[in-house]
C-alpha cells in the first residue's frame, strides 16, 4: 500500500455558499482522485484515525461510479470538492457491510446504505451535513424505492487516548435526522491507524431510519 498521502489541498476560506451536487455514474470519474484525497484527509481525525491508502480509496470509490444504484452528493467550492456524501443500495455494498444484515435475515433490497459523509473543517457549521442527509434520503426514496436508510460508525471507548478534549460525538445530530442505533447490527472493518505498523480490526455499529414509515425490517 502507498505511504501517507499529502494533505488535501483546497481553498483556505469558506465562501458564503457551496454548491451541493448529486453525481452518479460516469460523472463521478473525473472527481474520484479529489474525493479519495478528501476521504483520507477527513478520516485522519478522531474517531477514525485512518492512515490513508490511495489504492484502496480508488477501488472503493470506483464502486460508486460503476453501480447504477449509487449516488455521491458533492459539496463544491467553485470547482473544488470540499465535501462528499455517498449512498448505494445495501445489496451493492461491500460484503463486510452486508454481512450483519444477512445474518439477521433482513431483506437487503429494502435498505439504502449511506457510506460516509466527509467535509473539510472550514466548511462545517453551514448546514452541509443536513443537506447531505436530505439529498441521500431523496435518492434512497425516489431512485431506489428503499424503505430504510442505514449507516455505520466506529465505536471508541470514552477513555480512548486519542480522544480530543471537548470531543462531541455525532449521535445527537444523527438522532435529529431520525436515525437510531440498532444494537443487533455490528460489523468489523480493518484499517491502518496513524502511527501503526499494521492494520487492526475495528467495530462499527449501525444506525437505521425508516424512510416510509415501514416497521423495522
Amino acid at each position: 500500500a502507498p505511504g501517507p498521502s499529502a494533505p488535501y489541498s483546497a481553498p483556505m476560506h469558506a465562501p458564503t455558499s457551496l454548491r451541493i451536487v448529486p453525481c452518479t455514474g460516469a460523472a463521478l470519474l473525473p472527481l474520484l482522485p479529489a474525493l479519495a484525497q478528501l476521504r483520507i484527509a477527513v478520516f485522519r481525525d478522531y474517531p477514525y484515525l485512518y492512515q490513508g491508502d490511495e489504492a484502496y480509496e480508488t477501488r472503493y470509490l470506483h464502486r460508486y461510479a460503476q453501480s447504477p444504484s449509487a449516488a455521491v452528493i458533492v459539496a463544491l467550492a467553485g470547482d473544488v470538492p470540499v465535501g462528499a456524501s455517498t449512498c448505494i443500495r445495501l445489496a451493492d455494498a461491500e460484503a463486510s457491510i452486508t454481512a450483519p444484515f444477512r445474518a439477521q435475515g433482513k431483506d437487503l433490497s429494502r435498505f439504502c446504505y449511506f457510506g460516509e459523509s466527509v467535509l473539510l473543517p472550514a466548511w462545517r457549521g453551514q448546514g452541509v451535513g443536513v443537506a447531505f442527509f436530505a439529498a441521500r434520503e431523496a435518492h434512497a426514496r425516489d431512485a431506489l424505492q428503499a424503505d430504510f436508510a442505514t449507516f455505520c460508525a466506529v465505536r471508541r471507548p470514552q477513555a480512548h487516548p486519542a480522544r480530543p478534549a471537548g470531543y462531541v460525538p455525532l449521535d445527537g445530530f444523527w438522532r435529529r435526522r431520525g436515525f437510531a442505533p440498532d444494537p443487533d447490527l455490528l460489523c468489523r472493518l480493518r484499517w491502518q491507524e496513524i502511527g501503526a505498523a499494521t492494520e487492526t480490526e475495528h467495530e462499527l455499529g449501525f444506525w437505521v431510519k425508516s424512510l416510509t414509515g415501514a416497521a423495522p425490517a
